[in-house]
């Protein structure tokens, strides 16, 4: 007997024109068809929760970097207590080889005006060591303003967002109101509070379509912050600290705080934004629940494809049993034949997956709203590793399964179905 013997014989049973006109041929085309479909709705999902999951972490990232150190204060506006420039605990974080970057910054609320249109803001002040990389690939019209230590600049970036709600425009001259607390003043009792304003000059427009940032966020130079809240030049709101590698963010964020010592806290980009991360969380739940049930479909109209073959194909397993073939060699038949079916259902559903997630990434047609998903579009992210999971899966839960059906062909009598051929 050729050690290649159930190979030949399964291709001639695959290629007889009683398998093509025979009623298993259409619950053939449904099982493979069901393969195609969940290969490239696996693949799809996994790509589109990996993209949405890395595009809106950097977006976070970009904005707030890793950790954010501030003084510690049970004021919940963005309205913060001093610390020094050169605070001790910045040597240690120096010396920290996982911290590639930390950079000064300072916010404080205000309400900008044109001739027609008011908006709350929050003013973002940043100096020269601030690393602009996020917000350069968001640039849509005019420069990033340049902020040097010894000038204090006029200049702001606005988002597209404030743009359209205030008719602005780069070049535009914006009144800006603050509400500062008058030095030596410690309540609003003894008129402590004062209304200051300032005027500034539009030098860019970005547009992150990260609402968080898009809708208040107006970057200007540091030295303007600490002059509304009668600072020095060697005080900041707080710190922003970009790790080396994202995955030691919890760790890192232990071992920061431990360095900044008492009334100073360091908060991950995880803790500033935990609705937004919960969410995150939650995708990858909701893509293994999809991979399960396609998964679970595919098996499910292979099991019942391979079944229909087999019951249709008693007589041939009983004339082949008569003349000396054992159960195993008619078990490998069939389950050549069913490893046939989802070979190529893998090869099309693979095909129509990496096609689509191709397409999206190139021309980006499927679009969101920016408002509720923080980006205009789906983002994709193709990884070889992930597409070996998902396929190996697939095949693995398959032939597993199949090993179920065959079983039935040991109970097939070869007299009685060549009796009644």
């Amino acid at each position: 007997m050729p050690f290649n013997l159930y190979t030949y014989i399964a291709k001639k049973l695959w290629q007889t024109k009683l398998q093509k006109k025979s009623i298993a041929a259409p619950v053939v085309k449904i099982a493979v068809g069901s393969i195609v479909l969940g290969i490239a709705v696996m693949i799809l999902t996994v790509s589109i929760v990996t993209g949405f999951k890395n595009e809106i972490k950097s977006k976070a990232v970009g904005f707030s970097g890793d950790v954010v150190i501030n003084a510690y204060t049970n004021n919940n506006s963005f309205e913060q207590e001093p610390l020094f420039m050169h605070a001790p605990f910045l040597k240690d974080l120096q010396a920290n080889k996982e911290i590639r970057h930390i950079q000064p910054f300072a916010t404080k609320n205000a309400i900008i005006k044109t001739t027609d249109e008011n908006q709350g803001i929050i003013i973002k002040g940043v100096d020269k060591n601030y690393d602009w990389t996020f917000i350069k690939q968001y640039i849509l019209q005019g420069t990033i303003p340049v902020f040097e230590d010894s000038v204090t600049s006029d200049k702001i970036l606005i988002s597209k967002t404030m743009a359209q709600k205030l008719n602005a425009h780069v070049g535009d001259k914006l009144l800006t109101y603050f509400v500062s607390k008058k030095q030596g003043a410690d309540s609003i009792q003894n008129l402590g509070y004062e209304q200051r304003v300032r005027k500034f000059i539009v030098s860019g427009i970005y547009q992150t379509g990260f609402a968080d940032v898009d809708d208040n966020i107006v970057f200007a130079h540091l030295k303007q912050v600490q002059r509304l809240n009668y600072w020095s030049s060697n005080q900041t709101g707080g710190f922003e600290i970009e790790l080396k590698d994202y995955s030691t963010i919890d760790q890192q964020t232990e071992l920061i705080n431990e360095a900044v010592g008492q009334n100073v806290e360091a908060k991950s980009v995880k803790q500033i934004y935990p609705t937004l991360f919960s969410w995150l969380s939650l995708l990858d739940s909701n893509a293994f629940i999809i991979i399960a049930l396609m998964i679970a479909v595919a098996v499910i109209n292979m099991i019942s494809a391979l079944l229909i073959l087999i019951l249709e194909r008693s007589n041939t397993i009983g004339l082949l049993k008569s003349i000396g073939a054992d159960n195993g060699l008619m078990q490998k038949i069939f389950l050549y034949q069913s490893f046939r079916m989802l070979l190529k259902g893998l090869v099309i559903g693979n095909v129509a997956g990496v096609l689509i997630c191709l397409l999206q990434q190139q021309f980006k047609f499927i679009k969101l709203p920016p408002e509720s998903y923080y980006v205009s579009y789906v983002p994709i992210e193709l990884h070889l590793h992930q597409l070996l999971i998902v396929n190996l899966l697939t095949v693995g839960s398959c032939l597993v399964m199949m090993l179920l059906p065959v079983l039935i062909i040991s109970k097939i009598n070869p007299v009685k179905t060549l009796r009644f051929k």
